[in-house]
């Protein structure tokens, strides 16, 4: 039997033992749980896509720059954005579930010569039925946009359907290499259940290597480059941006996108600050029967490289837009303006300026020809 003054030793040995398993299954989870971010972060442009990027007028000095010379720099004299992030007033979460729908079936007496609709299923991800072919936009799935599966801007609402039940895909567009629009598990999802080629600006063909994309399914394409694909033809364009995955910034390229079929032309703004260029790209390859374009995550503190609505629809102006469709709000957190304050604007700017628009919920078909009226589906859930 042991003395009675040998027992606080042996419990505080055995709470020292058991702190140190604890401690050490805890520094075990997160190991595990952190295993794919360095993955996650993706590939470094080295051999000939270095090579080829080096060639490009956008890039000097080692990266990749806006034709303006805008810069990514976040920032404010005299504003503490942190502060406003963590305590600020804004309403930044709906109220209510977001009403998601399964994308009902495409009309079945549709002529696929002048098919056209979208299918948008939250933030940037998009399906463009063009003429009887398919093209998805920067396909996000995961609960975060964010290399870690512990931390990160979370999901306001769930995809609409799984990935898995996502038709046969021609092609399938990336704007540009940042967590919201470009994602690890989603890309590995689509190399399980797709055949669809990957088109990517300049540079971002590095993630896509590292992650086991094979080289026959990547097509980078720099601004003014065309690709071919199932009868369509799909066009790099520029945009006012900026890229990077890590701490390293504009190591690859941003773009804007171009689908044009025989009859039907869509544009695509991917994220991109208010410029000169909508104009030019509308001259050359406009006009659009209908345009996709970013309206959420603006601020004061970053105004070259993410439009404020009214400057959207000035975009799509320029672009000689026919309907508009928003994307880039909804889904994700990522600045701090309410999260209904974007479309808000758009519908009043929309009206003010004669623009036609269509904001579906996610996961609605928008027959382009033959749009909803808008109904302020989002007012109830704000």
């Amino acid at each position: 039997m042991r003395a009675p003054q040998e027992q606080p030793e042996l419990d505080r040995a055995l709470g020292r033992r058991l702190g140190g398993l604890a401690g050490a299954a805890a520094l075990g989870g997160l190991a595990w749980v952190a295993r794919d971010v360095p993955l996650a972060l993706g590939g470094r442009l080295a051999g000939a896509r270095a090579r080829r990027a080096a060639r490009s007028p956008q890039f000097r000095d080692g990266r990749f720059h806006n034709p303006t010379g805008a810069r990514s720099t976040i920032a404010e004299p005299g504003r503490n954005l942190l502060w406003e992030l963590l305590f600020g007033k804004q309403k930044r979460r709906p109220s209510a579930p977001v009403p998601l729908l399964r994308p009902a079936d495409a009309p079945a007496d549709t002529d696929a010569g002048r098919e056209l609709n979208i299918v948008w299923y939250g933030h940037a991800s998009a399906l463009v039925e063009i003429e009887g072919r398919r093209v998805l936009l920067d396909p996000v799935w995961s609960e975060r946009c964010s290399p870690s599966a512990l931390v990160g801007p979370r999901r306001l609402h769930q995809p609409p359907v799984r990935l898995d039940e996502l038709p046969p895909l021609d092609a399938i567009v990336i704007s540009h290499d940042h967590y919201d629009h470009l994602d690890l598990p989603t890309v590995r999802g689509l190399l399980a259940t797709q055949r669809a080629p990957f088109l990517v600006p300049l540079g971002v063909g590095a993630h896509l290597d590292r992650w086991g994309v094979p080289e026959e399914r990547i097509v980078e394409l720099d601004w003014s480059e065309t690709h071919s694909v199932a009868g369509l033809e799909i066009t790099a364009t520029a945009a006012q941006h900026f890229s990077g995955r890590g701490l390293r910034r504009d190591g690859t390229l941003w773009s804007s996108w171009v689908i044009a079929g025989a009859q039907r032309r869509v544009f695509y703004t991917g994220d991109s600050g208010y410029f000169a260029g909508y104009a030019a790209i509308g001259a050359q390859h406009g006009p659009f029967d209908v345009t996709l374009v970013q309206i959420g995550a603006y601020d004061r503190a970053w105004p070259s490289i993410h439009m404020y609505p009214e400057e959207a629809v000035a975009a799509h102006l320029d672009l000689r837009g026919g309907l508009f469709i928003p994307v880039h709000w909804a889904t994700f957190n990522l600045a701090l303006h309410d999260w209904a304050e974007p479309v808000d604007r758009l519908w009043a700017e929309a009206k003010a300026r004669d623009v036609r628009i269509a904001v579906p919920r996610p996961g609605e078909r928008v027959v382009v020809d033959d749009p909803p009226p808008v109904d302020g589906w989002w007012q109830a859930v704000a």
